[in-house]
């Protein structure tokens, strides 16, 4: 019984012909999809770089992870994106108060005041849009910040996960294959949900 239960236990020739199969089928469906990319990122991607996608591909987990990434970059884009909006709303009220309380302060003034209350007041509105200037500045300086951090997050996530060509960088160009990268997984990801595969 003890020697038939570890016979069992070894790997069937069928599941390794069944991942070659899928590693072939990926690879494949890899090189139409490269084919539809400029012709600068084909030529970075040789074969064996397709291939070990490929391979990285097999089990479906990488997908998985990769909408999971994309998940939480949405999330956060959405969030940044509303707090920009919520700051905006902000600077519009301050500058509604600010126009009321100069109008209100216009109709009491007496004549011979009139030069100098204006004069405060220009002095009131450009201190107030120097503020918002700068407010708006630190808000962009955050989101390009957290975005960043987003991508190098993403970068060490797919590095550990084995998928090819990523890594943390900077580097323009190399970002630009890791972008195409990401759009040839998320295509053959779409290929084959929409195929019933996965």
């Amino acid at each position: 019984l003890d020697r038939h239960s570890r016979i069992g236990n070894r790997p069937k020739p069928c599941d390794s012909t069944k991942q070659q199969e899928r590693h072939y089928y990926l690879l494949s469906q890899l090189q139409t999809l490269v084919k539809d990319l400029p012709s600068s990122f084909q030529q970075r991607l040789s074969y064996n770089t397709l291939s070990d996608l490929a391979q990285a591909l097999i089990d479906g987990t990488v997908y998985e992870i990769v909408q999971g990434l994309l998940d939480i970059q949405h999330l956060t884009e959405k969030n940044l994106y509303n707090q920009r909006q919520k700051l905006h709303c902000e600077h519009q009220a301050l500058k509604q108060d600010l126009v009321r309380k100069h109008k209100d302060a216009l109709q009491m003034c007496r004549s011979h005041n009139l030069g100098l209350l204006k004069s405060t007041h220009q002095t009131e509105l450009e201190t107030l849009e120097l503020r918002v200037r700068e407010e708006q500045k630190m808000m962009d300086k955050k989101i390009v910040a957290e975005m960043d951090q987003k991508v190098i997050d993403q970068q060490n996530t797919l590095e550990k996960a084995g998928v090819p060509g990523f890594y943390i960088t900077t580097n323009p160009q190399e970002l630009t294959v890791q972008m195409n990268l990401l759009e040839l997984i998320l295509k053959l990801q779409q290929k084959e949900s929409q195929s019933g595969i996965i």
